[in-house]
């Protein structure tokens, strides 16, 4: 398999991972695509207007994410990727869009994820750093 199909199963196990009706998500898949010492990084713009971050660990987006999968059917959907390969490093850009249905006519809300990846001798590509942010105002995705 080239790089750059192992990468794309990387990153498609992670949007499975997370997509799905409303319940619990199997944690267990995160050994498919994310290096134990992985961050995932949500950014935000604060009540003040500054932007801010959350950097949590693979337990600690666990934790985090699990009343809200409980309570809602969500599906974030790839629309768009690009992967840049360098050696043992590799970064993703990749354009979403989050639904509450499959066949919803509009997105809940649109955004990127910058994936960062390395290749473990033993793991294979993982997921080691992974920051994202929604469009809103004044920030939309440019076409990549």
């Amino acid at each position: 398999m080239s790089d750059e199909a192992a990468i794309g199963a990387v990153v498609d196990e992670m949007y499975a991972m997370i997509s799905g009706p409303k319940g619990p998500r199997d944690w267990s898949r995160q050994a498919n695509c994310f290096h134990p010492d992985a961050r995932q990084i949500r950014t935000w713009i604060g009540e003040d207007g500054r932007a801010t971050f959350r950097s949590m660990g693979l337990a600690d987006y666990a934790r985090d994410t699990t009343p809200f999968f409980a309570a809602n059917d969500f599906f974030e959907i790839e629309i768009a990727r690009r992967i840049d390969v360098m050696g043992n490093i590799a970064h993703v850009w990749s354009a979403y869009e989050a639904r509450t249905a499959l066949d919803d006519a509009a997105p809940e809300r649109r955004g990127i994820n910058s994936i960062q990846l390395f290749k473990d001798p033993d793991r294979g590509w993982r997921i080691m750093a992974m920051i994202w942010d929604n469009e809103r105002e004044g920030v939309a995705i440019a076409p990549f």
